[in-house]
């Protein structure tokens, strides 16, 4: 039986991603720890894998990822493991000093184009430091895989590596389509989920509700913007059509996904980590089967191409964001697009 050991710098709770990549590698016989950190709000975990979340000092910033490194180090230095598994490049010194100090596999998941996330864009002397360290490392790491084409098409001709993909599908599940949730949801509503960072078009999405009516918008998810937003919509006075749901763990999450009429991801251009993303949160909306507005970027006008499952943005403006909106909310094609929903989510 394989040990295998993954590490990731956030709490465990709403990382779909490794859930499903630890639970296949369980189902196929390999003994799976899962490796993160426990913050003062992190909710209780129970999965059928084991976890360990370090207590930090720091949260965030360069002591933060000092620390998370040098903790992880000693962690893997001495715990039973065959192979490493390293997700993102933030965990990646650790896990590629102990693979060479104990002659052990390592494998790298990088769940995004990580030089080129919003927060390091501007930014100079970080990213340059995060770009020297994936320049030395990933190069020397024989096995690697990302979330899709795009990225690991850069970086296979920028390091001359050979990085496969392995896309975020969800688990394939039957709906119920429960309406029972310890939320009030309203009648009619689109739904955001994921991440409330820079660069994830809600400020231009809280802007198109001046402009939407008989229709609400739930945000579900926490993040480094998320006051500066909620104010937003206080500040706009649009707090009877924006509901604010703090980040849960997905199985939870997937009872108010499937209630919602329109899935929202309208990433701005911030970078090619974001116009080549092809998010959780996509592959999350067609197994609720609901239908999809996304930015106009490469992997996600794709999957709208192949799979008939919604619209791609034609507008940045928050007017032509909410004639839009209402368009689909309406559109005869919702028949259709339910149909084609159902085919997409079983492939």
């Amino acid at each position: 039986m394989k040990r295998i050991i993954l590490s990731v710098t956030n709490d465990l709770v709403t990382d779909q991603r490794v859930h499903r990549i630890a639970t296949t590698l369980m189902n196929n016989g390999a003994k799976v720890t899962l490796v993160g950190r426990l913050l003062p709000k992190s909710l209780p975990l129970q999965r059928n894998y084991r976890t360990h979340r370090m207590r930090l000092l720091f949260k965030k910033g360069p002591l933060f990822y000092a620390e998370y490194n040098i903790r992880l180090f000693f962690y893997l230095m001495f715990a039973k493991a065959d192979i490493l598994v390293s997700n993102d490049l933030d965990t990646l010194p650790a896990n590629y000093l102990v693979s060479i100090i104990r002659k052990k596999v390592l494998v790298y998941d990088s769940h995004e184009y990580f030089t080129e996330v919003p927060e390091l864009i501007y930014r100079r002397v970080t990213r340059n430091i995060w770009k020297k360290l994936e320049q030395f490392i990933l190069p020397k790491i024989k096995y690697s895989y990302t979330v899709n084409n795009s990225i690991a098409d850069i970086y296979n001709k920028m390091y001359n590596i050979n990085m496969k993909v392995v896309r975020n599908m969800p688990v394939r599940s039957n709906n119920t389509y429960s309406s029972f949730t310890a939320y009030h949801l309203p009648a009619d509503f689109i739904i955001y989920q994921g991440a409330v960072n820079l660069g994830r078009g809600l400020e231009l999405l809280i802007d198109a509700f001046h402009f939407i009516n008989n229709l609400k918008c739930v945000i579900v998810g926490d993040g480094d913007i998320l006051n500066a937003i909620q104010k937003s919509v206080i500040a706009k006075k649009l707090e009877d059509k924006i509901l604010f749901i703090p980040k849960l763990p997905f199985e939870q999450l997937k009872v108010i996904t499937q209630n919602a009429s329109l899935g929202i991801s309208l990433e701005e251009n911030l970078g090619f980590n974001y116009y080549y993303s092809l998010p959780n949160k996509l592959f999350d909306y067609i197994q609720a089967e609901i239908p999809v507005l996304v930015s106009d970027f490469p992997e996600m006008r794709k999957i709208i191409s192949d799979y008939k499952v919604g619209e791609v943005l034609k507008s940045r403006q928050p007017e032509d964001l909410a004639l839009q909106i209402e368009s689909m909310i309406r559109n005869e094609k919702r028949l259709l697009w339910k149909q084609n929903l159902i085919k997409a989510a079983e492939e």
